[in-house]
Formats: C-alpha cells, sequence, structure tokens
C-alpha cells in the first residue's frame, strides 16, 4: 500500500515537473521605452543616465518615512532589545 503511494506521488511530480507550467503565462508587451538612453543606458551594458542624478535630502521625508514604519510595524527598539 505504501509503495502505490510513494510510486504514484514520484509519477505526479514527475508528470508535472514535464509539462510546460506557465507556458502561456506572461504578457507580451511593447517597450514603450524602447532605446532611450535616459533608462537604458548607452549600451546595455551601461549605467542609465537616470541613476547620475542625485536627489537633495529632504529631513522632513525622512521623519515621515519613520512615522510609517512604526505605524506599520510598530517600535522597533522593542524588537531589538
Amino acid at each position: 500500500m505504501n509503495i502505490k503511494i510513494v510510486a504514484a506521488i514520484v509519477l505526479g511530480t514527475a508528470a508535472l515537473s514535464s509539462c510546460e507550467y506557465q507556458k502561456y503565462n506572461k504578457a507580451v508587451q511593447k517597450d514603450v521605452r524602447e532605446g532611450s538612453e535616459w533608462v537604458y543606458g548607452v549600451h546595455p551594458d551601461s549605467a542609465a543616465k537616470q541613476l547620475s542624478y542625485k536627489y537633495t535630502e529632504n529631513p522632513d521625508l525622512e521623519n515621515k518615512a519613520n512615522e510609517l514604519r512604526t505605524k506599520l510595524y510598530g517600535d522597533t527598539k522593542v524588537y531589538l532589545k
């Protein structure tokens, strides 16, 4: 009895792994930014131009982010003790 169950599980696993799982589960879309140096850079191996842009630091945003973290996850000082 146990051999039949194990054989059925092995056979079922082999059957599921041999099929093309999620073969059609993809969305083929046109890339509207194709060839854009701003997004993809000059060469496929190069960095994008948008990565070189440096934003000025805003301490108010950091405080707001910390408030949201505290609201979502509670006080982190409790977990770090």
